[in-house]
């Protein structure tokens, strides 16, 4: 018997992307197959805990850990994805290997360490391949959070949609945590979501300008968003394997097959009681828009899709020093001025972190609004022109980070001793 959909914010389900790598280099390591298949004698895509689960991904270096079904208590959700991510840790230690967090891998060269998940599926992930070539960042190497958000009819999800498509510009100045790619800084806060952006530019109509375009409500969607992609793929994939809704790569994108609407845009933080503390604070404020606290539907509908993509670029690039100069965006979120630094605009949606639904996540509500978001505490600690003994610390720290289930203060290199052989850090290729 198929359940009867939620309401709104009746609950969210929440994925968490993390790489293995080796415990001594700190390199990835493909050996995703080999912890989902345990003891068993067949190769498994996923393992069901409880509430929780495990699953693959495109690539044999990467892990999903899940909630099964939407859950409304996010503190819980945050301590059974600490347990689970402990309970890997510990089978991890046994391969020499562990879990590291963060947007995207420092130093990796997809090109050539990257390995495609090869059983179950893995017909549909060589098409992937085929189509958009994976071994490169923005496929190999991302890790993120999807935030799923439940609708229980057209009208709910009219209303969520709008609502997202607002708040999506300015997560990553909240949840930037990739600023290093192939060894150096690369210019950009949250480089994720800039090789995110292009990653399946072959297919234009499947990604769009990241931000979805307004929609009325389900058949509208399906005409404006779902029908262009299906038609411009089909010449590429004639036998249809991409024809799903999961091939929609935009920001946020609508799964009518669970009723619920994902958000794709947060980079993976340091430790799963940030990740939900991201996620409690990008609910508040969705569901004040939701609410029509803040603008009026109409309103909030009427807001210019490549406007909104200029402010989620700014956002990529300097996080929480994004300077947001659109009046118009600003008076939608209720905020009066010409502008805003993305950080400071967080500020004051949070309340300064005061707000009383978000008093259980106060504290890494702090060191986000104090400190900036990850990326910013790792260029403290690492530096713009990071070697790699440097990076091998800062990426060490935020293991145990992981591990532990604390927040990373992005202490500067130079204020720590530890030394490091040399060898360490060398990438594998």
């Amino acid at each position: 018997m198929s359940r009867r959909p939620l309401p709104a914010f009746a609950g969210v389900g929440i994925e968490l992307e993390y790489m293995i790598v080796d415990r001594t280099s700190l390199s990835v390591l493909p050996i995703a197959d080999r912890v989902l298949r345990g003891t068993g004698e067949r190769w498994r895509n996923d393992v069901v805990r409880g509430e929780m689960g495990w699953s693959n991904e495109l690539a044999l270096h990467l892990l999903e850990v899940k909630n099964i079904r939407p859950q409304p208590d996010l503190v819980a959700l945050a301590a059974a994805f600490q347990e689970e991510v402990r309970e890997l840790d510990a089978r991890l230690d046994a391969e020499g290997a562990r879990l590291m967090p963060g947007g995207m891998h420092p130093w990796m060269d997809p090109h050539h360490e990257a390995k495609l998940w090869p059983h179950r599926h893995s017909g549909l992930y060589r098409r992937y391949d085929r189509i958009f070539g994976c071994r490169r960042h923005g496929w190999a190497n991302l890790q993120s959070m999807h935030v799923n958000l439940p609708f229980a009819d057209d009208a709910e999800f009219e209303r969520l949609h709008a609502a997202v498509r607002l708040v999506l510009p300015i997560l990553p100045a909240l949840a930037a945590s990739s600023p290093f790619a192939e060894g150096r800084f690369s210019g950009f806060l949250d480089n994720r979501l800039e090789a995110y952006r292009t990653h399946q530019a072959r297919l234009p109509a499947s990604i769009g300008e990241v931000i979805p375009d307004t929609v009325s409500g389900h058949a509208d969607y399906e005409g404006r968003i779902l029908e262009p992609m299906y038609r411009e793929a089909a010449a590429l994939d004639p036998e249809g394997l991409l024809h799903h809704e999961w091939l929609n790569a935009r920001g946020a994108i609508a799964r009518f097959d669970r009723n619920a609407l994902e958000i794709r845009v947060i980079d993976v933080q340091e430790c799963p009681r940030a990740d939900l503390a991201v996620a409690a604070a990008t609910i508040h404020l969705v569901r004040k828009l939701y609410d029509g606290e803040l603008a009026p539907l109409a309103q909030q509908q009427r807001a210019d899709t490549a406007a909104l993509a200029r402010i989620l670029r700014r956002c990529i690039v300097d996080a929480d020093e994004a300077l947001i100069d659109d009046p118009a965006y600003l008076s939608l979120l209720g905020c009066e001025g010409d502008t805003y630094e993305a950080g400071a605009l967080w500020r004051r949606l949070l309340d300064g972190g005061e707000v009383p639904a978000l008093a259980p996540w106060s504290e890494p509500l702090a060191v986000l609004l104090d400190e900036g978001p990850l990326a910013r505490r790792i260029l403290h600690a690492a530096g713009n022109d990071a070697d790699h003994e440097r990076l091998g610390w800062v990426y060490r720290e935020l293991c145990e980070a992981l591990h532990q289930g604390r927040m990373f203060h992005g202490v500067p290199h130079r204020e720590v001793h530890r030394p490091m052989t040399e060898s360490v850090w060398r990438p594998a290729l």
